[in-house]
This record gives C-alpha cells, sequence and structure tokens, in this order.
C-alpha cells in the first residue's frame, strides 16, 4: 500500500484504540503520525502531505478540520483521505459503512479505494462534511454535549443525544423561517417550524438518524423539516426521532436538492457538532465528488 500520512488530535484520549490499529497498518504501510493541537498545527501538517493519502484518526470533528482546512487551502479536489473512526458518535463512519472497531477499520482501510465523496458548503466557504440542522435540535446537541461530558468517561458517550433530544423536548422552542430548496419555496414564514435538517449523512448524535435516506455520494442533499409543535406532536417527533420513523409523521416534509436557503427569525445552527449564531440567513449547496474516501 501507498504510504500514509495519519493526523490524529493530541488530546482525543484513544491512545489505545489508536495503538492497535496503527499495529495493524504498519505491517503493511508506511506510516507517518502527526499529533495536532491547533489548527495552524494541522495547516502545517497537510502542506505537506504530497500525494500521500491522509488517514483521520478521530470522529466527525476530527475529519469536519481535516478536510476544512484543505478546502480552505484550494487543496481539496484530487485529495485522498482515510478515517479511522476513534471518535464517540463516528457519524459518518457508519454513514459509509466503516467498522467501528479500530482492528477491523484499520484492516479495512488496507484493503480499501478511493471513492468520490460529495460536500456541503455554505456562502461563506465554510463546509459541512454529514448534517447541519436548525431549531430544536440545536438544543439537543447542546443538551447531548452536557451528557457527554458527564457520561463519556464511564462509556456512555452514545446515549448523550438521545438524552439531549428528550430534555430539549422539555422546553422546546419554535421559529418562523423561509426555507428554500433549489430555488423552491418549502416553508415560509406563516408557519413555525421546529427544526431543520439539512445531511449529507443520515445520523447525527452517535446514530440518531436525522435524515436516514442520505448518501454522501448520491449528488444531492436531503432536507428534513419538522412542524411538530404543540406538545403532544412535539413529544412524538422526539420518540419517531429516536426510532428513524419521523419521515412518516404528516408534520415532517423530506425532500432533496442541490441548493438550501433559510431565513427569517434569529435562529441558532450546529453543523458538524459546532454550534453558532444567532443568524437570520444562510445558504448551503453540494459539491458532489468533492474528495475520495478510501472505502472497503
Amino acid at each position: 500500500m501507498d504510504p500514509l500520512l495519519l493526523i490524529t488530535h493530541a488530546d482525543a484520549g484513544n491512545a489505545d484504540a489508536l495503538g492497535v490499529a496503527l499495529e495493524v497498518l504498519e505491517g503493511q504501510a508506511s506510516v507517518e503520525v502527526c499529533e495536532t493541537s491547533n489548527p495552524g498545527e494541522l495547516d502545517s501538517i497537510l502542506h505537506r502531505a504530497g500525494s500521500r493519502p491522509i488517514v483521520v484518526a478521530g470522529g466527525d470533528g476530527s475529519l469536519h478540520a481535516v478536510i476544512a482546512t484543505l478546502h480552505r487551502r484550494n487543496d481539496l479536489a484530487g485529495k485522498t483521505l482515510g478515517l479511522l473512526p476513534l471518535g464517540t458518535g463516528n457519524d459518518f463512519a457508519r454513514a459509509v459503512d466503516l467498522p467501528l472497531d479500530p482492528v477491523e477499520a484499520a484492516e479495512a482501510l488496507l484493503k480499501s479505494s478511493p471513492h468520490p465523496m460529495d460536500l456541503i458548503v455554505d456562502e461563506l466557504g465554510e463546509v459541512v462534511v454529514n448534517h447541519v440542522h436548525v431549531g430544536t435540535s440545536v438544543m439537543a446537541s447542546k443538551h447531548g454535549a452536557t451528557f457527554k461530558e458527564i457520561l463519556g468517561p464511564f462509556g456512555l458517550g452514545l446515549v448523550a443525544y438521545p438524552l439531549g433530544v428528550a430534555r430539549a423536548a422539555l422546553k422546546p422552542s419554535s421559529i418562523r423561517l423561509r426555507i428554500e430548496v433549489d430555488g423552491e419555496v418549502v416553508a415560509d414564514v406563516d408557519r413555525q417550524v421546529l427544526m431543520v435538517g439539512v445531511g449529507n449523512g443520515p445520523t447525527v448524535g452517535g446514530g440518531a438518524p436525522l435524515a436516514p435516506d442520505a448518501e454522501p455520494d448520491d449528488g444531492r442533499l436531503d432536507v428534513v423539516i419538522s412542524f411538530a409543535i404543540d406538545p403532544l406532536a412535539r413529544a412524538g417527533y422526539a420518540f419517531d426521532l429516536v426510532r428513524g420513523k419521523h419521515p412518516e409523521r404528516p408534520d415532517v416534509v423530506t425532500l432533496r436538492g442541490r441548493q438550501v436557503s433559510i431565513s427569517g427569525e434569529d435562529f441558532w445552527m450546529s453543523a458538524d457538532g459546532e454550534i453558532s449564531g444567532p443568524e437570520r440567513r444562510r445558504s448551503w449547496h453540494l459539491e458532489p465528488a468533492a474528495y475520495s474516501l478510501l472505502l472497503p
């Protein structure tokens, strides 16, 4: 196999899993391991990657950081990346059916070939690898992050997002938004929205299927809009969301497209787990086959 450049975060706390994965990789490939602790170090490492495949050892946040840096450098096109899913949620690894066991993931990487992957890009040039969502689901992410800090050390990080959903459902907030998909208005400010999701992958928060049918290589964004406003509807939506049954609800709209814009009342958003806001207008478009990912 070609030489690999493997990037890991210095504070990731996955040394044991990384160690066993490295044993497998180094049995068949030359591997340069680079630890990063800040964006400046990451930029310097990627600058000297050359033509080597870049393997990200970590979760969705680590993959996002590498892809965002390459995109900002105008160096993403033509790059081949690999993923060792050593994070807590590993939603993007689930989306592309990568093994979550470190040894199995390393073995799969050695047998992999490049596959083109789509990428979500906003009007500011910022990227979204997996999912961006707006509304009450952002509060679920915020609460989930708190639960993850508490439960993560006990190996219970995967239950953090469902707990965050449950807590957010107790004190939800609805907003009036104008939502356009490929230039067509699919929701307007005369109707309150509970949440909006724009997905390249199907799950968030360690397996919650927000956009169950999304595929990161099909050339389309998956859009999910929930109008579940009253208390009973909210509870039903939260229950159905965890089971992946919410697209069947009459107060949920699902669409596919290449461009999405949201405007209206102040809203917060979560993009690959990074929360920002308040915003009044944002838009995203899909860049098909923006990079290649090593997949078995």
